[in-house]
């Protein structure tokens, strides 16, 4: 069945004008900008949200407990040891963790062929949690996200359970996580032009 989203132009117009608000507030992350900018100036696409990933120190009373946890640090570039230690000193209550998550992008589709043909660019360059959102003739809804996590239990209500060293050892592999999805966001913007010409030619 050929699906297709009613009124797209509408709803992209409303979501640019969205972003452009905030783009003016510096609500987006920076280096996901020319990316957007991509995604955007393909007439089968708009995004809606995106985060270019992140390394974090947070507080929580208790784990996915996200409506009150408070963030004591958080980067979407790499970090130093100095830097996550600075975050951690400030630890006074609840659960302690040290977080990585991978980008996410969600990008609305005209047609199903559209948001089939992003889904498997996506996937096909490393971004393997890819997958369709949202089916309906109102919405089709392609969600990019990559597999690079880390949870990390530091310690709670004060009392830091691990030492300096092994901190040292977690931004190493956060930091080699980040250069990775990075990398893989860099690659997703190189290759759009994939997407345009695949709709030229059906045209």
């Amino acid at each position: 069945m050929f699906l297709y989203t009613k009124n797209f132009e509408e709803q992209k117009a409303r979501a640019m004008e969205s972003l452009r608000r905030a783009l003016e507030e510096d609500k987006v992350d920076r280096d996901i900008i020319p990316l957007l900018e991509k995604l955007n100036a393909l007439e089968s696409y708009f995004t809606t949200s995106s985060c270019s990933g992140r390394i974090s120190v947070m507080e929580m009373p208790h784990f996915g407990d996200k409506l009150n946890s408070a963030w004591l640090g958080k980067w979407h570039r790499e970090v130093s040891v100095e830097e996550v230690l600075e975050a951690v000193r400030k630890h006074k209550s609840g659960q302690l963790w040290f977080l990585v998550r991978s980008p996410i992008l969600h990008v609305s589709a005209r047609t199903m062929e559209d948001a089939v043909r992003l889904l498997n660019l996506a996937i096909g360059l490393g971004f393997k949690y890819s997958n369709i959102k949202s089916v309906s003739h109102k919405k089709l809804l392609v969600e990019i996200r990559s597999t690079e996590r880390m949870d990390v239990p530091l310690g709670e209500n004060g009392e830091l359970w691990v030492g300096e060293e092994y901190i040292e050892r977690i931004v190493r592999i956060a930091n080699d996580q980040l250069r990775r999805f990075k990398g893989k966001l860099k690659k997703l913007e190189e290759n759009l032009n994939r997407l345009g010409q695949a709709s030229r030619t059906q045209t």
